[in-house]
């Protein structure tokens, strides 16, 4: 089993609300009363949905709210079923099994911030400007999106702090400079940044170049990072500690699949190295992460890892497991 399985709790849909163009709001509470689990800003999810499919979404209420949940979801038309159920067939009063919260997007302390969204990559954010908000440190958002229309919450935002957010869409033909957003950053300020790929690199290469310490810059990612090809090519051994298994691992399998074929129960949810739900203790051996969960510094602590897509980088690793 997980050496740390995530606490799981059944959940009623209370509300489904239209917040944007193809954006649903559900409120979710929890099915036999009661408060819900603790949570901090950043925090996300795994929903089990009616039709089998399980999907990762970052929570964007309040924290201090045990009494419900609220989670936002795209609809994605080329996606895998999961955001077309939600919003075609998920209804007030149906009963889903939730997974978590897990946090690897936590807010920390700062004398600032700056924040940075793509479209639905507003929703981690969300609790975060709260929590600033109500700290009383200085804060900006950077919202970007394709129409207003398609941008969650942003009438919102902007009522409540016109002086802090710069909204820009590009149905207005207006275009987020990351250079300038990142040069004019406070000195000491924490960056928060979260949504399509191509402008999570963006922030990635802006902040390299402009040689920020690690750990100033803090990415969540929706979708999978390109990783290139794995450091060993050939077949590796994973010794499993606690099930007294050693098994191989080919090339063209994941360690979670030949981990779950050999009847070791491992939780897992996105398997594309995404979610965390699948984070593993390393004991030994060094690791090829290959995951966009974990930050550079915690890659190079080679403590844990996402066995759905992270390989070995030595002839055999000794997993917790």
């Amino acid at each position: 089993m997980n050496v740390h399985p995530l606490p799981s709790v059944d959940v009623i849909v209370t509300d489904r609300q239209s917040v944007a163009d193809d954006i649903l709001l559900l409120t979710l509470a929890a099915a036999g009363g009661g408060d819900l689990p603790e949570w901090s800003p950043g925090a996300h999810l795994d929903l089990m949905l009616p039709n089998g499919v399980e999907r990762q979404y970052s929570l964007c209420s309040d924290p201090a709210d045990r009494g419900s949940w609220q989670v936002a979801v795209l609809r994605e038309s080329g996606g895998r079923g999961g955001s077309e159920f939600v919003h075609a067939t998920l209804a007030i009063g149906e009963t889903l099994r939730a997974r978590g919260p897990l946090n690897h997007f936590a807010f920390e302390a700062a004398s600032s911030y700056v924040f940075v969204a793509g479209g639905i990559g507003i929703t981690p954010l969300l609790p975060m400007i709260r929590e600033a908000a109500r700290a009383g440190a200085p804060w900006t958002l950077a919202y970007a999106g394709r129409s207003e229309g398609s941008m969650a919450f942003v009438k919102e935002l902007v009522g409540e702090h016109a002086e802090h957010v710069s909204v820009y869409t590009s149905e207005a033909g207006e275009r987020l400079a990351l250079d300038d957003l990142f040069a004019a950053a406070p000195a000491g300020a924490q960056v928060y940044c979260c949504g399509p790929a191509r402008l999570l690199d963006a922030a990635t290469a802006r902040s390299t170049e402009l040689g920020w310490p690690a750990g100033r810059l803090r990415l969540e990612r929706f979708e999978a990072k390109s990783t290139g090809a794995p450091v060993l090519s050939d077949a590796f051994e994973v010794e499993l500690e606690y099930s007294g298994l050693t098994l191989t691992v080919p090339p063209e399998r994941s360690i979670l699949d030949v981990v779950e074929e050999a009847g070791v129960l491992v939780l897992s949810s996105c398997r594309e190295g995404t979610c965390g739900t699948c984070e593993t203790p390393v004991v030994s051996g060094e690791v090829d992460h290959r995951d966009s969960v974990l930050t550079p510094e915690e890659q190079a602590d080679n403590e844990v890892m996402m066995i759905c897509v992270s390989r070995a980088a030595s002839a055999k690793l000794v997993l917790e497991l």
